[in-house]
């Protein structure tokens, strides 16, 4: 099993990000927007599925799967970054070019997990 330093890493932060799903579920409900229904529902499925992604991304067999479904959450939880652009609490009073920045890391964070897909 060939793991390098930044799939590793890749897989912790995944791992790390789901775990706190659960631990502060606050700070995710927030930045969910409002026309979801069922926020508390998307959280744990958000939270699980970084879970068992981050897990699956470890397993060669697998990591071609965790990398499509990273890429698809990815993309799923986009409209979070979007909402807490426009919404202040939302965004926890960070300033807005953070927020912005935010977006375009989306899609720097698709490229990484899409070098895991070939």
């Amino acid at each position: 099993m060939n793991l390098t330093w930044h799939l590793c890493l890749m897989a912790f932060l995944y791992i790390i990000a789901g775990i706190n799903h659960f631990r502060s579920p606050g700070m995710y409900l927030k930045i969910i927007p409002p026309y979801f229904s069922n926020p508390k529902l998307l959280n744990i499925l958000s939270g699980a599925a970084e879970v068992i992604l981050g897990i699956l991304l470890i397993l060669p067999p697998l990591r071609h799967f965790a990398a499509w479904g990273i890429i698809a959450l990815l993309i799923a939880v986009f409209p979070a970054n979007l909402f807490m652009y426009q919404n202040k609490k939302a965004g926890f009073g960070l300033p807005k070019w953070i927020l912005l920045l935010r977006m375009p890391l989306q899609l720097l964070l698709i490229l990484w997990a899409y070098q895991y897909t070939l």
